[in-house]
């Protein structure tokens, strides 16, 4: 599993799909807010958490067509599944692989771009601690996605339609907690929430994905 991590890192990063991708994705959708919205402190103030989290999101899911695709296509997703180890150790690699180079630069940049937004400073630290709790479930129900659409024509379509519903609580929960810090109230409760939903994907769906997976290599 360790070999299988560090290859799919070696891969993302070569191919730029995972790591520049996103971050481009990330940088212009922040930079574009206010040309939109207008440049008013408090106006993009007020609007600033929720514009870091969708745009985490929505970067977090523009690589994940390929977090099996291409492993299927050449054929190493058939020897990865006759391998002496468990399928749902390689979702969780992979969906581990997809968080480290997706995931983890955005959360390193987010502060930097939430200064764009004018977010108050109150809401720097939560929004870092709401991604750094709520992102692995983006990458784990990302890959059961990708899972459930593997090898299908026109698969990316169809797992933005699947996925990003299943994004909505993790989304909600995230904001919920940068707001709740940036006015002084208690976040305990949104962020044990988000917790969970973190443990309960990381739980359950690599093995869902694992059954996925074997469904469509039939």
């Amino acid at each position: 599993m360790r070999a299988l991590l560090l290859r799919d890192i070696k891969l993302a990063m070569r191919a730029g799909g995972g790591f520049g991708l996103a971050l481009a994705f990330f940088l212009v959708l922040v930079v574009l807010v206010p040309f939109g919205l207008g440049s008013e402190p408090a106006q993009l103030a007020s609007v600033a958490p929720g514009i870091l989290w969708i745009g985490a999101l929505l970067a977090c899911l523009l690589s994940l067509d390929r977090l099996f695709q291409l492993d299927y296509e050449d054929g190493a997703l058939d020897h990865l599944a006759l391998a002496p180890i468990p399928l749902a150790g390689v979702v969780l690699a992979k969906a581990t692989a997809h968080w480290l180079t997706t995931a983890l630069p955005l959360i390193i940049v987010a502060p930097f771009l939430g200064a764009l937004l004018n977010l108050p400073a109150e809401g720097y630290f939560w929004l870092v601690v709401s991604l750094i709790v709520g992102s692995p479930s983006l990458s784990v129900i990302g890959a059961f996605g990708a899972a459930l659409c593997v090898g299908l024509k026109r698969g990316s379509l169809l797992l933005s339609l699947l996925v990003l519903p299943l994004y909505v609580p993790t989304l909600i929960f995230g904001m919920e907690i940068v707001r709740r810090g940036i006015s002084g109230q208690e976040t305990s409760a949104p962020l044990a929430l988000l917790t969970a939903i973190s443990l309960g994907c990381l739980a359950i769906l690599p093995f869902a994905a694992a059954q996925a997976l074997r469904a469509n290599l039939r």
